[in-house]
This record gives C-alpha cells, sequence and structure tokens, in this order.
C-alpha cells in the first residue's frame, strides 16, 4: 500500500510580499491568470465552487470561470441544477482555483446572484452550436435513464433548431460571485507559505499577511 506520509514537495518557486501587491485584488489575480495561461495549464479557468444548502449541507464541484472583472466571477449553469437550488437558498459561497504547477492557489469568499439576461446572452451566442443545443437538452443534477436516451433528446434539438440561431434557454445563464475575501497562496520551502488576505471595506481593502 502507498505511504501517503512520505508524499510532499518543497515549493520554491517565487515569493508573494504585502508590501509589493495591489491595492486591490482583481489586478494580482489577472496577473496569475495570464501566467497560469501562458504557461500552458490545462483549464486554468477551472475552479471549485462552494455552496451550501439553507439546512448547511455543503457541496463542492468543478465549474469554469468565463468572465471576471471589479463586479466579480462569472461561470454558467442550468437554474434548475443542484448548485442553482443551492445558492437561491443560500448565496454564500467560496470558489477555489488550484494552479499546482505554479505552487499556487486562490480562495475567494462571497456571495452569488444571477448576472442579467442581457449576459448571459452575450456569453450564450459565443458557445459552440453543440454546446448551445447541450443547455436545452441537459436537465442537470436529475437522473436519467440512459447515455443513449440523452443521444435522442440531441438528435430531437437539432432537428427542432435545424434553420437559424439556437435561442437562450429562459433556465440556462449566468451567475456572478462578488467577493467579500480573497486570498492568495503562494507555496514556499519548508511549508512556510506566503498567503496574502485581500478583505472588502466599506470603501477599499484591507490588506493582510496570513500564518501559513
Amino acid at each position: 500500500m502507498l505511504d501517503l506520509q512520505e508524499m510532499r514537495t518543497d515549493y520554491k518557486k517565487t515569493t508573494l510580499d504585502e508590501s509589493t501587491v495591489p491595492n486591490e485584488p482583481f489586478s494580482l489575480f489577472e496577473t496569475w491568470f495570464n501566467q497560469a495561461v501562458e504557461s500552458q495549464l490545462k483549464d486554468p479557468n477551472a475552479m471549485l465552487l462552494a455552496t451550501s444548502s439553507r439546512e448547511n449541507i455543503p457541496n463542492i464541484r468543478a465549474v469554469l470561470l468565463k468572465i471576471f472583472d471589479e463586479k466579480g466571477f462569472v461561470f454558467f449553469t442550468n437554474y434548475h441544477s443542484d448548485k442553482a437550488k443551492e445558492i437561491e437558498e443560500n448565496p454564500h459561497v467560496a470558489l477555489e482555483f488550484l494552479w499546482l504547477d505554479l505552487e499556487r492557489q486562490v480562495r475567494i469568499i462571497g456571495t452569488c446572484e444571477k448576472i442579467s439576461t442581457a449576459e448571459s446572452m452575450s456569453y450564450f451566442m459565443k458557445r459552440s452550436r453543440g454546446s448551445q443545443i447541450g443547455a436545452w437538452v441537459s436537465e442537470q443534477s436529475t437522473v436519467i435513464s440512459s447515455r443513449k436516451m440523452l443521444q435522442m433528446q440531441i438528435e430531437k434539438m437539432k432537428e427542432k433548431f435545424a434553420k437559424g440561431t439556437v435561442p437562450l434557454p429562459d433556465f440556462w445563464g449566468g451567475y456572478r460571485v462578488m467577493p467579500s475575501k480573497i486570498e492568495f497562496w503562494q507555496g514556499r520551502e519548508s511549508r512556510l507559505h506566503d498567503r496574502i488576505l485581500y478583505t472588502r471595506t466599506e470603501n477599499k481593502w484591507k490588506i493582510e499577511r496570513l500564518a501559513p
């Protein structure tokens, strides 16, 4: 049996200092994200989304970041999915980006809300036709009888939308996570990691260093 206690990596690539970071977190996130892209990491926009039900039962899954700016971090989903139901019950969520090849993590805590239909439409029209039809077919998180049944539904939708553009489903769209805290984690030697926390205050971001 594999001895997991012997699995360890000493992180030595770079450092993170609170005296040199920007006054707000979005510039640093953009820099780190661009570096993840330039490093050709697989799916650098993949992030873990943690939600919780009204009964405080946690849930977590990977989703893809599709928009980010100073307003927050946007992903898209079926509005009848488990994640959507949990967000409706409890809008407090968390995100995590894990870029191990760069020895970095970004952890985000905030609240989540639907974006406008116009914003969802703008993104939907940029998706491939196959993905557009997939949004119509998949009743996300529900039990289905077989893959074959799913494929049959896809063929029906292809016939239905054979001419013209595929319309935006009224049950599909985006959510924006509006952060209250963003932590940047840079791995360091001997587990003495650099952790810089941005906390939103009334009119600015407070910057603090956390113990590793």
